[in-house]
């Protein structure tokens, strides 16, 4: 046939688009921002005990906790001790009684002991060291000497890790956020990558933490990303790294960027990995008033839906922006009134609220990921994670199961199978529940009828076109 050669560049071209998609690595849930002056090797530990703490003081059980954050079922558990105490017997005991008795608590108390399990063993998943809105506008030789600490100090957890000295949780990707390549911060931007990346290479031996990014803000036009490209090309062949080995992120926060998004979109090539939403740089911008911004504002759906049309299908991650309102307590002191300790729940409580809710609207916007400020706002995180695939689990397993059995008939008939698009999309949930911990890989894959690496590997059509060839070879 002489359209033969059309067919397989099509072909290749489809191939490689479906490379593209396929990232190697789950991106984290989040991204945790903390001022650079503040970093020490021991910052992420130290995160992890700041919200079990925050954890243990204002929803020390499962029930406080649901309530706090309003999950499914949470209405239908006791408040009274006594009650509490038998709620945590039957789901140690038998869970099946226990969601009998109290629909819902199956589902809180899982989601209580994962968040729980996390906060203790892996509290932050990625990490900037920011010298941004986090750190401020100093005096140069003071960011200069921060520069210098919080690099060495990330050196130093690179060592510890090669050395295999052992950290008590799981440690984060990280990476850093240097000023805005606006006239007026532009050459401390550029003085800051450089000091932090020179010394970090030379302080580690040349290995580069996991995960490695340099966070651009405030980006508005496609120059601005190749500039960083060129630079950190420039550091790498100085620095005797690999090309491309550091990686960028740029942060989208002005109509202008907007306005540019596809132009921005293009110039990151592959060294791009992460596009974050500024929602309140960009609202200030629009003119919006102060107390009329919040991250569901409609000028902020307009900005993320144009965020994730320009990066669909590019690999890229995205991340929404953060909750400014934070979980602390509002009275101080260990000798508290009756009710300043009930203030300080409830405002806590509410915060948490926020947080959760902000998450879960920012997950159904197809943003998997936001930021975290404040180490006790990591509960409600991982908490609305969590409830966010469990909830739908049992039933997007259900469906998924469906549509194997039936593409895979259709594939040995030789029909065409018309809810392939809908299939991805739930193979992708449940990639991304598995990937977060919400859902165990091996349970889900067997409960759908595939391996776990065809669950977490290949797309749907694979998985049909390997299950129709082996029905039809049976």
């Amino acid at each position: 046939m002489i359209l033969e050669e059309f067919a397989e560049r099509i072909t290749e071209e489809g191939n490689r688009k479906l490379a593209v998609n396929r990232s190697s690595s789950p991106q984290p849930v989040h991204v945790f921002y903390g001022g650079a002056d503040l970093f020490s090797e021991d910052t992420p530990e130290k995160l992890g005990r700041l919200a079990v703490r925050s954890l243990s003081s204002f929803a020390p059980d499962l029930i406080t906790f649901a309530k706090a954050l309003w999950l499914k079922g949470a209405d239908s558990l006791p408040d009274h001790p006594r009650a509490i105490q038998e709620v945590k017997r039957l789901l140690n005991e038998d869970p099946e009684q226990a969601e009998i008795s109290y629909e819902g608590a199956a589902f809180i108390g899982d989601v209580f002991e994962k968040t729980l399990k996390k906060l203790n063993e892996y509290p932050v998943e990625d990490m900037r060291i920011d010298f941004e809105d986090g750190y401020g506008f100093r005096p140069d030789e003071e960011e200069d000497r921060d520069a210098i600490k919080a690099s060495t100090a990330l050196a130093g957890v690179v060592k510890r890790t090669v050395d295999g000295q052992p950290f008590a949780i799981r440690l984060p990707a990280f990476g850093f956020r240097i000023k805005s390549f606006a006239p007026e911060t532009s050459r401390r931007a550029v003085r800051t990558l450089e000091l932090f990346v020179r010394n970090l290479v030379e302080k580690s031996e040349g290995i580069l933490p996991r995960g490695f990014v340099v966070a651009l803000p405030k980006v508005e036009t496609s120059r601005e990303v190749e500039l960083l490209s060129e630079m950190l090309l420039k550091l790498e062949q100085t620095l005797g790294l690999k090309t491309g080995s550091i990686r960028t992120e740029i942060l989208i926060e002005t109509p202008l960027a907007i306005k540019n998004i596809d132009a921005i979109a293009a110039a990151g090539g592959k060294r791009l990995r992460g596009a974050q939403f500024g929602a309140y740089d960009y609202t200030s911008l629009l003119g919006i008033a102060s107390d009329r911004q919040h991250l569901h504002h409609e000028a902020c759906v307009f900005a993320r839906s144009h965020i994730l049309n320009a990066f669909a299908g590019t690999g890229v991650w995205l991340s929404d922006s953060v909750t400014t309102r934070m979980p602390v307590p509002i009275h101080k002191g260990e000798r508290l009134e009756g009710w300043q300790v009930r203030e300080n729940v409830r405002s806590v409580h509410e915060a948490w609220r926020l947080h959760f809710n902000n998450i879960t609207r920012s997950m159904n916007s197809g943003f998997y990921q936001s930021w975290d400020l404040h180490p006790a706002q990591l509960l409600a995180r991982y908490a609305a994670v969590y409830s966010f695939y469990l909830e739908s689990a049992d039933s997007q397993i259900k469906r998924l199961r469906g549509f194997v059995e039936r593409a895979t008939k259709a594939t040995m008939t030789g029909n065409e199978f018309d809810d392939a698009a809908s299939a991805e999309g739930i193979l992708n949930f449940l990639r991304r529940g598995c990937a977060s911990g919400a859902l165990n890989t091996a349970r889900t894959a067997t409960s759908v009828g595939l391996s776990a690496d065809a669950l977490m590997s290949l797309s749907f059509s694979e998985i049909a076109g390997e299950k129709g060839a082996s029905a039809g070879s049976d």
